[in-house]
């Protein structure tokens, strides 16, 4: 590997540590920051190409902060830039979370923390809540029944038969695919 390339891969991997280090608030704040070092300051992607980076990374699974560093690292090293950036990226996260689990024990022992967590807990239920609420009334707004239908299955099957919920996404992805095909050749006959 030539001393260029590899002066790139060490200011990847010195850009996303630096930027994963010290970005609190998840995965769409990391992109704002990686936009701004590799668009703005670096030149190295441009700014249409970061927004469909933005738009991949988010609809991959995984944390969106390292499929965006898959991506970028990719765009800018190939395989070693990959590498690189995801290096970079996942290294600081499992340093404090090691440090944490560390002292996990002190922690739960603790009655405040124990009660803080608790609290942290309804907080999630609640966003959770307030997320499913929002989606589900963009899908009554379609008011298309095999909507309805999947929304009132999918919670009969979760709450009152504990059915996993991979079982219920895979089930609704095929009624998704077969509405789609159906919606498609209905289209094309008229």
């Amino acid at each position: 590997m030539n001393q260029r390339k590899s002066g790139v891969l060490l200011k990847l991997f010195l850009s996303m540590l630096y930027i994963s280090a010290f970005t609190f608030g998840g995965g769409f704040v990391i992109v704002t920051f990686m936009k701004r070092k590799f668009v703005d300051e670096l030149h190295w992607i441009d700014e249409k190409e970061m927004l469909d980076m933005t738009a991949l990374a988010q609809s991959s699974p995984g944390a969106i902060a390292v499929n965006a560093a898959i991506l970028v690292g990719w765009k800018v090293g190939g395989f070693p830039g990959m590498l690189a950036a995801v290096l970079g990226t996942i290294i600081p996260p499992m340093a404090i979370l090691s440090v944490i689990s560390l002292f996990y024990q002190l922690f739960a022992a603790n009655r405040y923390v124990a009660l803080v967590l608790k609290g942290m807990q309804s907080g999630v239920a609640a966003v959770i809540l307030d997320v499913s609420l929002s989606l589900g009334k963009n899908v009554l707004k379609d008011k298309v029944w095999a909507h309805y239908a999947v929304m009132a299955c999918a919670f009969v099957a979760t709450f009152f038969f504990k059915v996993n919920v991979i079982y219920v996404i895979l089930c609704a992805a095929a009624v998704g695919v077969v509405l789609a095909v159906t919606s498609r050749k209905g289209g094309k006959a008229q």
